[in-house]
């Protein structure tokens, strides 16, 4: 019982994680028909295949974020999960209520090497829809967010730098491997700063989260007679 009141904030992200697959896999298998998101600036970016190397990273940066501060730190924790699913909400939201998808992809590959075998395999098992805003882009501005803005990472210099470059080359990637337009990126900047101003520049949040828990801790028990 104690191990299980002391890790009692998993709760939430278990049951959301569920909710969260649940609802995107039903929309990868019921989606065919959707609008389709270009702009002039996607015919000029050229297909890097290795930048599927970060691509496929973004799975690991995401949940060591987590993990870590779940372990490390209750406020970061709440507030980069307040951050995640906020974004990761309205993302199915809108593919819900507006299905789109682009035809970036090429259709042959350029070159054949490990990176572009790496590329096919993504496009094999990622459809080309449920796209806009970027989710890649987006949990990886909100990791970013996360570490620095926590006093944990305060005088850790080479951490810092280091998820820089990691959310930087996620974020070039999508756009380098086709899988989103500029349009999606973009769109997820525009969400993420929005959130930003929301989760790590007002305190409202951790506001609600204190009174809640003081609140809790000042009613009175049953009055023994």
């Amino acid at each position: 019982m104690k191990y299980l009141s002391k890790y009692k904030h998993a709760i939430p992200l278990i049951i959301y994680g569920i909710i969260y697959l649940a609802w995107f896999g039903h929309l990868e298998k019921t989606i065919d028909t959707y609008r389709i998101i270009h702009v002039t600036l996607d015919d000029y970016i050229p297909f890097c295949e290795i930048f599927v190397i970060p691509y496929f990273l973004w799975f690991l940066y995401v949940a060591v974020v987590v993990a870590y501060f779940f372990f490390k730190d209750k406020d970061d924790y709440y507030k980069c999960c307040t951050f995640l699913f906020t974004g990761m909400t309205i993302f199915l939201l809108i593919s819900t209520l507006w299905p789109n998808g682009q035809n970036l992809r090429p259709a042959i590959m350029p070159r054949d090497n490990i990176f572009t075998h790496m590329v096919a395999m993504l496009y094999q098992t990622d459809t080309p829809t449920n796209l806009w805003p970027s989710i890649h882009v987006y949990n990886s501005l909100g990791c970013h967010f996360a570490i620095i803005k926590s006093t944990h990472f305060e005088k850790k210099k080479g951490i810092r730098i280091a998820s820089l470059i990691l959310c930087s080359s996620i974020i070039m990637a999508t756009m380098f491997i086709k899988q989103h337009s500029v349009y999606d990126v973009t769109t997820a900047f525009i969400m993420a700063t929005i959130m930003y101003l929301i989760v790590y520049r007002s305190d409202l949040l951790l506001n609600i989260r204190h009174s809640y828990q003081n609140r809790k801790k000042s009613k009175p028990g049953p009055e023994i007679l």
